[in-house]
């Protein structure tokens, strides 16, 4: 593109900026060469009078929307149709009953997505099978559709969403044997992590042990599923976290959000039995009996999985 003199070259710059998507050195773009590598070439004449008026846009999203104007976190998601074309149930039919998770900002917005995205699936909001629409899932959690796309992928890399050709992206139905060998490993780490326990615990330790376990009993008796998933987890987490051992520590976070993804249906039906297992378990910590506290949580976690395989909705899936 060839100008007068520089000081047109530097009015019509930011134009060009608009056009071509790159930062252009305004004492150059008299060149031909460097508008031919940008994939143009405007004649001599170069219509300035329309350049000139070409607005500037901005960059990106973020900057064309008022954060003030946002959707409010409490905004609630238009109803939703609960069954797809072929009669199985859609994410719209499951996130249409709660109200819109809106996602707080600003932290990574792809890493936000994809932890709400990974709990949905984990509580179960989002069930085995279940087809994921990318528009739904944005007008849920009220972002647009990119960080969704983002989110399952990086989901389907690590095996909670299976991506089919010409169908779109699914949650993942767990096999018996991905249940197996999951829980086969928890078992393992599970039950070092009480022999350890039991050799070190303190008095301080037992007594918030046992503080979980009552808080275990009031979310079953008030039976609630999820407050169950939650205080289950957070008992067998800090009975690792007291042995002190770091890399245990880091294996069993490795597997937990899976073991709460399986543990999830049948947190009602395993209530009574596993929390008086926990209770028995407590107290061989308490007397430091290392080989009971290894022997309890072995059946304990084998219970587990048991119950994982004969769940009624087994049957179904």
């Amino acid at each position: 593109m060839e100008f007068a003199d520089d000081s047109r070259a530097e009015q019509a710059y930011p134009a060009l900026i608009v056009i071509s998507g790159l930062p252009i050195d305004p004492l150059r773009v008299r060149s031909r060469p460097q508008s031919e590598e940008l994939g143009f070439c405007i004649p001599k004449p170069v219509f300035l009078a329309q350049l000139h008026e070409i607005p500037r846009f901005p960059r990106s999203r973020a900057d064309r929307v008022n954060p003030d104007q946002r959707c409010p976190v409490t905004q609630t998601a238009s109803p939703l149709p609960e069954r797809g074309p072929t009669g199985r149930r859609t994410a719209k039919g499951s996130l249409a009953a709660k109200s819109a998770q809106r996602v707080e900002r600003p932290a990574p917005l792809r890493q936000v997505v994809y932890d709400a995205l990974a709990e949905l699936i984990i509580n179960r909001t989002l069930e085995p099978g279940q087809h994921l629409v990318e528009a739904d899932l944005a007008e849920y959690l009220g972002v647009s559709r990119q960080p969704v796309r983002e989110a399952l992928q990086r989901l389907q890399t690590e095996g909670w969403v299976d991506l089919r050709p010409a169908q779109g992206a699914f949650v993942h139905m767990p096999t018996d044997e991905e249940a197996d060998q999951l829980l086969g490993v928890r078992a393992v780490l599970e039950t070092h992590s009480a022999r350890l326990a039991a050799g070190c615990a303190s008095e301080a330790h037992v007594a918030r042990l046992w503080e979980l376990q009552n808080a275990g009993l009031e979310a079953l008796a008030a039976d609630d599923g999820e407050a169950l998933v939650t205080a289950n987890a957070d008992l067998h987490s800090f009975l690792t976290e007291l042995t002190g051992n770091a890399v245990l520590a880091e294996l069993i976070g490795l597997v937990d959000r899976r073991v709460r993804w399986y543990y999830t249906p049948i947190a009602r039906p395993r209530g009574h039995d596993a929390w008086a297992e926990h209770a028995e378990l407590i107290e061989a910590v308490a007397a430091h009996d290392v080989e009971k506290a290894e022997k309890i949580m072995a059946h304990h976690t084998e219970r587990t999985r048991q119950a994982f395989h004969e769940r009624p909705e087994a049957a179904r899936e």
